[in-house]
């Protein structure tokens, strides 16, 4: 199981980028590694909800319109693959699928831009498909039944701190990449592997 965001295409950098912009413009200062700590993992209803807490619905409700709105842009633009995926896409001869915090309509968008739709079509789900987002283990568990497979026997490649608890608190295996802007010490944890080359997953799923 993958997420989307920073393990399949490297977007967490503009997303990150775009939070810090906002913040600045709407009234929540926010360094990087905030955003980061605070958003990244997180689906767009757990974002809106503190940035509710902090500024109100309806200051909430411009900033995820207006993010929605400059993320496409620079999708657009700008929005790669992440180093090394596509080689270790090659490599991995196990069943895959996405389970990310993003929308579908965003995972249409961002996977399709950067090529990768076509790999994973009717294996995508998406935390607005469950009650709970990450860290609950709602999605990974949704997932699962979906594809078939008990928990125990599927793992899960997260960049993101609530991603990795989210695959432990399903019962799976996790793999925290730590290429992207969480550093690793965020990722660490009980049956958690955590990698900074991408290229390298396909030999630790193995070995693991």
């Amino acid at each position: 199981m993958f997420d989307c965001d920073g393990v399949l295409v490297d977007s967490e950098r503009i997303a990150a980028r775009l939070q810090v912009a906002l913040g600045a413009e709407l009234g929540w200062p926010l360094s990087e590694d905030e955003v980061v700590g605070r958003f990244i993992g997180r689906s767009h209803a757990a974002i809106r909800e503190q940035v509710a807490d902090r500024l109100g619905a309806e200051t909430a409700a411009v900033w995820a319109e207006r993010f929605e709105e400059l993320h496409r842009e620079a999708v657009d633009a700008e929005l790669a693959p992440v180093d090394g995926l596509m080689e270790a896409l090659d490599a991995i001869t196990l069943p895959t699928c996405v389970a990310s915090s993003g929308s579908h309509d965003k995972m249409r968008h961002t996977l399709g831009r950067t090529g990768l739709y076509d790999r994973f079509a009717g294996r995508i789900y998406s935390a607005t498909e469950v009650a709970r987002g990450k860290p609950a283990p709602d999605l990974f568990l949704h997932a699962a039944r979906s594809m078939g497979v008990e928990p125990a026997a599927c793992v899960v490649v997260e960049d993101s701190g609530p991603g990795v608890r989210a695959a432990r608190a399903a019962g799976m295996r996790a793999f925290g990449y730590a290429g992207g802007l969480t550093p690793a010490e965020r990722l660490v944890g009980p049956g958690t592997v955590v990698f900074h080359d991408m290229r390298k997953l396909p030999a630790l799923i193995t070995e693991q």
